[in-house]
């Protein structure tokens, strides 16, 4: 199996700004099931099972439990089942566009800058190590989750920026009608335009990046044949 990203797209703020858009697909080929807890077997023990058919590849249960409980350490709440299923599905899309073009994962530095970017959100390594335990997910499962984002939004920057371009009005737009207005409401001292203008750039760029990567996300979507299992069917 090609397997599926175990993290959504873009959705860690401090490794690539923007959401990827993931709307409602009315083709009939995909039905969405409501969230529900994973199947157990008599002596308690997860059983992992299909979660959906994606083309000729699956996506499994326990690629959807993981997501979950990584987003409930990241953001303190996780998504419905059906939206997590949606998340890995674009990301299986993503992750078969990397391996043909043959893109270069991050080092093992890159995946430890982010790991300890992330650690610091919690206070101290302690703080971060016990929130971890109590969602669930070990060291290794989170390092290994933060490299394949790291290498998912590297991807979709390469692929999109070029065709990013932002030129001065749309900086001096940004500058007036958000930048200052944000900076004001907090009573903070307002830089003039030359200094922020390469940061503004930047804003607009992975702003840029994100819709753009969103629309052909929903492109392929609706070309693929995605089957959701509703959960404890078997498949």
């Amino acid at each position: 199996m090609r397997g599926a990203l175990l993290i959504s797209v873009c959705t860690l703020c401090f490794l690539h700004q923007g959401e990827s858009a993931f709307a409602q697909d009315p083709t009939p080929s995909t039905t969405m099931a409501p969230s529900a807890a994973p199947a157990t077997a008599p002596d308690g023990q997860v059983v992992d099972g299909v979660a959906a058919r994606i083309e000729d590849d699956i996506i499994l249960e326990s690629e959807v439990r993981e997501l979950g409980l990584f987003q409930k350490l990241v953001d303190g709440k996780e998504k419905p089942r059906d939206e997590l299923i949606r998340e890995l599905a674009d990301q299986w899309v993503v992750r078969g566009e990397i391996e043909t073009a043959k893109y270069p994962p991050p080092s093992a530095a890159d995946v430890d800058r982010a790991y300890a970017q992330l650690a610091a959100q919690f206070g101290s390594p302690e703080e971060f190590a016990k929130r971890c335990a109590a969602v669930g997910l070990t060291k290794a499962a989170v390092r290994r989750m933060l490299e394949q984002q790291l290498y998912l939004s590297r991807f979709l920057d390469f692929r999109f920026r070029p065709a990013a371009q932002i030129d001065s009005k749309q900086i001096e737009a940004y500058y007036h009608d958000q930048f200052v207005p944000q900076l004001k409401a907090k009573n903070e001292l307002v830089p003039p335009l030359d200094d922020v203008e390469d940061t503004i750039r930047e804003v607009l760029v992975q702003q840029a990046i994100s819709d753009r990567s969103a629309q052909w996300l929903d492109d392929t979507r609706s070309r693929l044949k995605i089957d959701v299992v509703a959960h404890g069917e078997k498949p």
